[in-house]
């Protein structure tokens, strides 16, 4: 999950009745104030990873409000700065826009002008970080060593007992929810194992008909079975010298369960209409995506056989419960996205970026890599982006992702006007503040209950 950045708005001024009136104001349209009474002290308080911004009158003693701007700009040009300036000072502000700076406010300026100015230059700093967050993530993806993406505890453990486990060349259960990476895993027991080098077959066990899945895994001699004149190479014999992946094998019907467990045990197969067994050397690694012991418990899992395949037992975790690992994981589709559909490039925007830390991924690995496709498509659910060439600013697109997510929260709640502030974590009157600002009007919510 792309975690919430805290945030402060840095607030400089020498006048102390301003200082005080404008951070209160602040205050209470719930965003965090750090006041300063001179340029230098604030300074002194902004670093590279600063996730806030600055506010700051232009004429103060010592060092003033452009050579603050100047400063900043060379700690990071990305810190927003909102300038203040006297009527005189107007020119030097507008100067100061062309260099970089993200807004000023010419005295005297209303209080809900500065919370929403602030707001903005707050969200823009987010997504400015959130974005550097996701090219270093995609940067980590493409040096790992491991196809298994990810920092977080329980995958760097996986990573080393595949390492062990791939040398001991003995058979594997992997238990995972679907889409986890399951043949993933398996892929990487064969490649780390001895067998590398020799056939690696995959069977996915739910999609055989029960009809076909004894010929399609044991084979058949010639006319052995209806429309079979010629014989046929089963599966399990294919991957004779090397591993074979039984996916979904919870899905295989008892009477091919049991034909399988001779497998695992004599190490040969019987094809339908042959008089005598074939030798097989092979590595069996199973895969389930539901508790085998229950399956065991209704009837639709042979007991002997979970004992046979439960040597090593493997557990992939789910999504939710890696949480920390989802940038990471995104950034590496988006990349393979933006390579496969020739797009130059990809800005993470506010309804991308609730997605990824709000969803529970039932659809695990490859629904995220199916989501990161839609997002640099435009198709995610935060609609399409502007394209971009678009000539609208950023904060332009960030003035409409808020009105987006404030109208997707009134729907929600039916026009709730409390609901709606614990949804989006904002004080009322910040709420009511946005809403008057975008033209919403929680009314038209209500009518749709």
């Amino acid at each position: 999950m792309i975690e919430d950045i805290p945030q402060a708005v840095i607030f400089v001024d020498d006048d102390p009745e301003l200082r005080e009136a404008n951070v209160q104001a602040l205050q209470l349209a719930g965003l965090e104030v750090r006041p300063f009474a001179d340029a230098r002290s604030a300074l002194a308080a902004i670093e590279a990873s600063f996730a806030g911004m600055v506010v700051s009158d232009i004429r103060m003693p010592g060092m003033d409000g452009l050579e603050l701007f100047a400063q900043i700009r060379a700690i990071d040009p990305d810190i927003p700065v909102i300038l203040i300036s006297g009527h005189a000072d107007v020119p030097m502000a507008v100067g100061a826009l062309r260099e970089g700076a993200f807004d000023f406010l010419a005295k005297p300026f209303a209080a809900d002008h500065l919370i929403a100015a602030c707001e903005r230059a707050l969200q823009t700093r987010r997504l400015v970080l959130e974005n550097r967050a996701l090219r270093a993530a995609a940067s980590a993806a493409a040096d790992s060593d491991s196809p298994l993406i990810g920092d977080s505890p329980v995958m760097a453990r996986l990573r080393d007992t595949i390492a062990q486990v791939a040398k001991a060349d003995i058979d594997v259960l992997i238990e995972g929810e679907t889409g986890s990476g399951k043949e993933l895993v398996a892929l990487l027991l064969h490649r780390q194992g001895p067998r590398r080098g020799r056939p690696f077959v995959a069977v996915n066990s739910g999609a055989l008909p029960e009809t076909l899945a004894e010929a399609e895994l044991f084979g058949h001699e010639r006319g052995a079975v209806a429309h079979g004149r010629l014989e046929q190479t089963g599966r399990i014999q294919s991957s004779n010298g090397g591993t074979l992946f039984l996916d979904e094998i919870d899905s295989m019907a008892m009477g091919v369960q049991a034909k399988l467990l001779r497998v695992l045990e004599e190490r040969e197969v019987l094809p339908l209409g042959a008089e005598r067994p074939r030798a097989v050397d092979l590595r069996v690694v199973a895969a389930a995506k539901r508790d085998l012991q229950g399956a065991i418990a209704e009837g639709v899992f042979r007991e002997d056989l979970f004992y046979r395949l439960n040597v090593v037992r493997l557990r992939i975790p789910p999504l939710r419960e890696r949480r920390a690992d989802i940038p990471q994981l995104f950034a590496h589709f988006v990349d393979q996205a933006k390579a496969q559909v020739g797009a130059p490039a990809f800005v993470m925007t506010d309804a991308v970026r609730r997605r990824l830390a709000d969803h529970d991924w039932p659809g695990n690995v490859r629904e995220l890599r199916n989501f990161a496709f839609s997002a640099v498509l435009g198709l995610s659910d935060g609609g399409p982006r502007p394209p971009m060439g678009s000539t609208d600013s950023l904060a332009e697109r960030v003035d409409r992702f808020e009105a987006a997510a404030i109208e997707e929260a009134l729907g929600h709640t039916a026009g709730d006007i409390q609901a709606t502030m614990a949804l989006l974590a904002l004080p009322r009157k910040t709420l009511y503040d946005k809403m008057k600002r975008h033209g919403i009007k929680p009314d038209a919510f209500r009518a749709r209950r």
